[in-house]
């Protein structure tokens, strides 16, 4: 790329896709298209067609999806499957029809088999059953990566794909319906130390940058304390539980949005789709390995879902009870990615999982509009 070229990140306010963003900027990319939702519904395929033929983006990153933890993945089956599916199709087949020079597309870790060998090589990809509580979401992903692979090999595209593990950062999700692991934790126990302490006032402010279903900091205490309830909330003759879906054995690795900023950055201004199938085709089934146009992203480290939670803990000072709900699914019990490949490009995380959750909430904690739904 150069410094003038055009780049339209699709998902510009999202968790990654305002890193790469930033980072671009940085870099001295100034020539950058952004539009939000309301300016342009990637479910619409009309005004997607219109969009690239007014802007004729030299450059796509596909940051922009429908995303969610384990509740929302389990709730919006529909959507997840229906929404990802629309905005691929529209946004790949538009870059193609225009002639992007590249295009990078996000998807995700959970496209691998809920019991592939660990860690999951790009090589596991379609050899098992997935995670049933996240499947609608995987196969769109799925069907995004086939997408770039199918356009290259017919149409000569230099589509890329890569496939980050869980990230979390700055404009991460902090919504308790909807955020991953990482921001959940983060979120439910501030709020439970905001109890501990009787910091009414900063319980309040969290709840005015961010109301739970509705409920702002103007609201009561009765009704602010039953709303942190039905999230596991819990403040019981002075003593303040926050409970946590599963059992806290499954294992996460996590990755800073920078580092997955710096990783995309990396690629598109190095690699090529045709750099990535011969960095696949050098392990066995050559035929497989020269249409596969993707790579992992990640640290090739995890944590367990219990130990995470007490560093949080640690990190935020919350001094209150961690309550394991059981009856609720722990989903996949590993994931952590093998990153080999990508490293063997000359790309590796630089952030720590403990570094970077203590910036987060810093930022959480003192940023005045930090929050993204």
């Amino acid at each position: 790329m150069n410094k003038d070229s055009k780049i339209y990140i699709a998902g510009h306010l999202g968790l990654v896709g305002s890193a790469i963003m930033r980072l671009l900027r940085t870099k001295g990319y100034a020539n950058i298209v952004t539009r939000t939702r309301s300016q342009l519904d990637l479910l619409n395929q009309q005004a997607v067609i219109d969009f690239f033929k007014e802007e004729k983006p030299e450059y796509v990153i596909l940051a922009a999806a429908k995303v969610g933890g384990i509740i929302a993945n389990s709730t919006y089956r529909g959507q997840f499957i229906y929404e990802n599916l629309q905005i691929q199709n529209n946004v790949i087949h538009q870059s193609y029809v225009h002639g992007v020079q590249k295009l990078l597309f996000l998807g995700s870790s959970c496209i691998y088999p809920k019991n592939a060998s660990q860690p999951m090589g790009e090589d596991c990809l379609l050899t098992g059953p997935l995670e049933y509580t996240n499947e609608p979401y995987a196969i769109a992903k799925i069907a995004g990566l086939k997408m770039c692979e199918a356009y290259n090999q017919q149409y000569g595209t230099d589509f890329i794909a890569v496939m980050p593990t869980n990230l979390y950062g700055e404009n991460d999700n902090y919504d308790l319906e909807k955020s991953h692991v990482l921001p959940a934790l983060i979120r439910k126990m501030h709020l439970g130390k905001c109890l501990e302490n009787n910091d009414w006032e900063a319980l309040r402010n969290d709840l005015n940058k961010l109301p739970i279903e509705g409920v702002a900091g103007n609201a009561s205490k009765a009704t602010i304390l039953n709303k942190l309830q039905s999230y596991g909330i819990s403040l019981v003759d002075k003593k303040v539980s926050v409970t946590l879906w599963g059992t806290g054995t499954p294992f996460r690795e996590f990755l800073h949005s920078d580092d997955m900023a710096d990783a995309c950055v990396f690629l598109l201004e190095n690699k090529s789709a045709n750099d990535i199938s011969d960095v696949n085709s050098s392990d066995d089934n050559l035929e497989l390995k020269q249409k596969m146009c993707y790579l992992n992203i990640g640290t090739g480290k995890d944590i367990s879902i219990r130990d995470l939670a007490g560093m949080v803990k640690t990190i935020i000072g919350f001094k209150g009870d961690i309550v394991w709900d059981t009856t609720k699914p722990d989903g996949t019990f590993k994931k952590l990615q093998d990153v080999s490949k990508l490293n063997g490009l000359g790309w590796n995380a630089k952030v720590s999982i403990e570094d970077g959750i203590k910036e987060i909430y810093n930022k959480y904690v003192y940023v005045k509009y930090f929050f993204v739904v």
